[in-house]
């Protein structure tokens, strides 16, 4: 195969992936129309319609879908080989892709990072922080952090972090004001501060289970936001009971700005993983990463102590 061919097929196969002659240009570093003209010699050449072009929209055809299957497996496993021969440099080099949520990026995953970049200069980590469940494959990222009940079976997940715990709190003034509920039934009474799930953009249904029995609520309140710290803001004003993991309120429940409430009916859920494809072979890299992320049952991992530092702060 010819140099330019091999080019003509990753810049077809760029814009198969991103939908859009402007972002796959973009990611490919060249103009739009040059691409265009591209992708157009390539038809050409296989006498195929590998693409549906709209003024609003680009499609593939089922051409185009068999193409794209047969090329990305394919440069997956160069990407993957390539990778492979950092193990034989002298000091583990390369980049390691990872998408996390805003909160595992801040609390565990940058810290440990920060602390390989400093040690080994040839290694570069691309966090990419994102709310929604990435696919991980499709978008080429190395490893994802998810909470443990989020993944997908057919990945390899490594905990990171501890079991996590939903707790209901509120202030001092509000349940002087409004009582305690003694069950989740009784929060329809209450004033309940409501989070938006950034995913699908629906109302974060209130959790709980006792003896073993799940129990999901929905509450209702004044105040919505997709905000975490806003949220805590407005139980801390008085404003209303909210819902969250209980390390985002350790500051506060340690002061006694806020209180929990029905603490029996509060179970433990699995915590945060890193998560990456089975057939992947790892980078010398990234198993120096995943070494130092491993969970090992230490709450004052460094991770966890930026995150508590920065909340009293």
């Amino acid at each position: 195969m010819k140099r330019d061919q091999l080019g003509d097929l990753l810049a077809f196969l760029a814009v198969y992936e991103e939908r859009s002659f402007t972002r796959a240009a973009a990611r490919l570093g060249t103009s739009q129309s040059a691409l265009s003209h591209t992708v157009k010699r390539l038809e050409q050449r296989l006498a195929l319609r590998l693409l549906t072009r709209t003024t609003r929209s680009i499609s593939p055809t089922g051409a185009g879908d068999q193409l794209a299957a047969t090329l990305r497996p394919a440069l997956d496993d160069i990407e993957t080989r390539l990778d492979s021969l950092q193990a034989l440099r002298d000091r583990p080099a390369g980049t390691i892709r990872i998408t996390a949520s805003r909160d595992a990026s801040h609390s565990l995953l940058f810290p440990h990072a920060r602390a390989l970049m400093a040690e080994y200069p040839e290694i570069q980590v691309e966090i990419s922080v994102d709310q929604r469940l990435t696919d991980i494959v499709g978008e080429r990222f190395d490893a994802g952090v998810r909470l443990g009940e989020s993944i997908e079976k057919d990945m390899i997940a490594v905990r990171i972090g501890p079991d996590m715990r939903m707790v209901v709190a509120g202030s001092a003034g509000y349940f002087a004001r409004h009582g305690r509920p003694e069950t989740p039934h009784e929060l329809t009474r209450h004033n309940c501060l409501n989070l938006r799930l950034p995913t699908l953009g629906g109302l974060y249904a209130w959790e709980f289970g006792k003896n073993g029995r799940p129990l999901n609520v929905r509450v209702d309140g004044q105040f919505i936001t997709n905000d975490v710290d806003l949220l805590i803001e407005a139980a801390r004003a008085g404003d209303g009971l909210c819902c969250l993991p209980d390390r985002h309120l350790l500051p506060w429940l340690r002061s006694g700005e806020l209180e929990t409430v029905l603490e029996d009916w509060c179970p433990t859920f699995a915590g945060y993983h890193l998560y990456y494809p089975s057939r992947m072979q790892a980078s010398a890299a990234f198993k120096l990463l995943l070494d130092r992320l491993r969970w090992r049952g230490d709450a004052t991992a460094p991770g966890f102590d930026e995150m508590r530092a920065r909340d009293r702060d």
